[in-house]
């Protein structure tokens, strides 16, 4: 039987095959589960050793490391996990990804389970197109399910079988007896196999198809497990790439466990291959040099490794804090005022909602440091600390620009995708609340330009009006405040508006008494008609802002 073109092509499509079903059925149940997850990951991640358990349970349920860490890196960018915490949640996910081997050897090599896609196909289509919220991604995740088994069962057909093959093993001889180095050489290909195709879980099937065709022993398989380890850490330091220091941290604890993991058991394989060799024939009854056993004893060699390395690791969560944090470097361009949270690939919207409501509370303390800009620029004496205050003034107003860009693409990426309701209305809520912040940077940027158009043409205020402006700036400062509360809440369930409502009555209130004021005083000999003028602008500008003020408040409560 040759092997051509052609086949490698249908390895390839059957490869696509099963990581389309495996993102199908990962994203279905993210959908179905999104808040739960999310509740799992910031309730159960006090300590690193709940925090394996949590990773164990989210990659086991979700049959996705790489979501797991991503979905880490996310929570730790967002400043919803500690980077301690981020440890335990990425050794536990080591752990409950070797649960997609023992699926693949038991259900894909022994039990066929191939031949009961098309029913599953009856069961999951109806739900996913008929279905309604949850029912509707649980559908999603049997489909996937359904099509991850059927792209396992046509890569099995596509590899072909050793026995028409025998020069393959020819070929792996020449590779196999350097020693170290041999078990050096497979690791690589484990590594490069893993970054290739993106998945740790699709390496992990090519291997157990290759060693159920007979194509690889089973300390060669070994090795190239040990290497995809590795290489499922590419994701997360991906991931981490375009988010912030903490993030990269993460990540960088997440890749040195890896690495100091397969490094001792690299040193330790010829040793510890026989022990796990006697104790499957012991426990499970397989021959572990039979074609047809080697993927359960790889799996065994996969969950037994994955373990023990948590085990020792877990003592060292500390010390691996430590040399991340030495390691990666906080750049000066991350103390700037720039977004925090969502700065980090998108993950399903369910999941990265609390990133945003994080980010539109930033957001929103940037914004409300301009209303004290102002008060220096009304207040100050001194022409430098007044120029000083004009150009903060103008650079927040570009920085409130990028950042409700920045953030209306966020949301926008999410809401391409497939939402819940409560979901969509929720990112509906996080871009009003955004362009409302926008639109207060542009009122204090214009208000700079007007106070710049009064110094340069020596206009001056008189005391009584400095103190109205002073009132109606605290007064906003008040609600700047509150608002700031609001987006704080760990719910926008949990927000009422009373006290908003309030301050913004009291703000119209305010704007109206002075208002009346500034016109009764027209007529009197020392008020300057241009500062009056100006100072009408003023305090009409910053009843404006307490508009918008409010108006995030209602977003925040659902008034949209």
């Amino acid at each position: 039987m040759e092997f051509g073109i052609s086949n490698i092509i249908e390895i390839i499509g059957a490869l696509a095959f099963f990581v389309y079903g495996m993102k199908m059925m990962s994203d279905g149940i993210q959908r179905a589960a999104g808040s739960q997850l999310r509740n799992i990951l910031r309730t159960m991640t006090q300590n690193r050793f709940l925090g394996v358990f949590t990773g164990f349970l989210i990659t086991a349920l979700v049959q996705s490391s790489s979501a797991t860490t991503v979905m880490t890196v996310s929570f730790v960018n967002a400043g919803l996990l500690s980077l301690v915490e981020s440890a335990g949640v990425m050794m536990g996910a080591n752990i409950g990804t070797t649960i997609t081997g023992w699926l693949v050897s038991i259900l894909g090599f022994k039990v066929k389970l191939a031949h009961y896609s098309i029913p599953l196909f009856a069961i999951g289509v109806p739900m996913f197109l008929i279905g309604r919220s949850k029912f509707k991604h649980w559908g999603e995740f049997i489909i996937g399910f359904a099509i991850l088994f059927m792209g396992l069962s046509y890569l099995k057909g596509a590899v072909p079988d050793i026995k028409h093959n025998p020069e393959v093993l020819d070929f792996l001889k020449n590779f196999t007896e350097w020693g170290i180095l041999s078990r050096l050489f497979f690791v690589l290909v484990g590594t490069l196999l893993t970054i290739v195709v993106q998945s740790s879980s699709a390496s992990m099937a090519i291997t157990l198809t290759m060693c159920a065709q007979g194509w690889l022993p089973l300390d060669v398989a070994a090795a190239m497990v040990l290497g995809e380890n590795i290489g499922t850490t590419i994701t997360a330091e991906l991931a981490s790439l375009v988010g912030n220091t903490t993030a990269k941290r993460s990540a960088r604890i997440h890749s040195m466990f890896n690495i100091i993991g397969v490094t001792w058991m690299v040193l330790l394989l010829p040793w510890f291959l026989p022990v796990l060799s006697s104790g499957c024939e012991a426990i499970m009854g397989i021959d572990t040099t039979s074609k047809n056993d080697i993927p359960l004893a790889l799996a065994a060699f996969h969950t037994s490794f994955n373990t023990i390395n948590v085990l020792i690791m877990l003592v060292f969560v500390p010390w691996l804090v430590k040399v991340a944090t030495l390691s990666v470097k906080e750049k000066e361009s991350e103390k700037a005022e720039r977004l925090m949270f969502i700065n980090n690939p998108a993950i399903t919207p369910e999941l990265s909602t609390d990133a945003i409501q994080k980010e539109t509370a930033h957001f929103g303390e940037i914004v409300s440091r301009m209303n004290n800009f102002m008060k220096q620029l009304i207040n100050s004496t001194e022409s430098k600390e007044k120029r000083e205050a004009i150009k903060r003034l103008e650079k927040y107003e570009e920085i409130s620009d990028t950042m409700e860009i920045e953030i209306t693409q966020y949301i926008t990426k999410l809401a391409n995708q497939k939402l819940t309701s409560k979901t969509s209305t929720r990112l509906r809520s996080y871009m009003n609340i955004a362009n409302d912040l926008e639109r207060i940077g542009d009122i204090y940027f214009q208000i700079s330009k007007t106070l710049e158009h009064k110094i340069e043409s020596k206009i001056y205020f008189l005391p009584q009006q400095q103190n109205g402006l002073n009132t109606m700036i605290d007064l906003i400062n008040s609600a700047f405040e509150q608002m700031n509360t609001n987006l704080s809440a760990s719910s926008y369930d949990l927000v009422e508006k009373t006290q908003a409502r309030v301050l913004e009555e009291r703000i119209n209130t305010l704007r109206n008494n002075l208002r009346k004021e500034n016109q009764d005083n027209l007529g009197e000999k020392d008020y300057s008609i241009d500062a009056a003028m100006i100072y009408n602008n003023l305090f009409s500008s910053l009843e404006r802002v307490g508009d918008h003020i409010i108006n995030v408040t209602e977003s925040v409560v659902g008034e949209i």
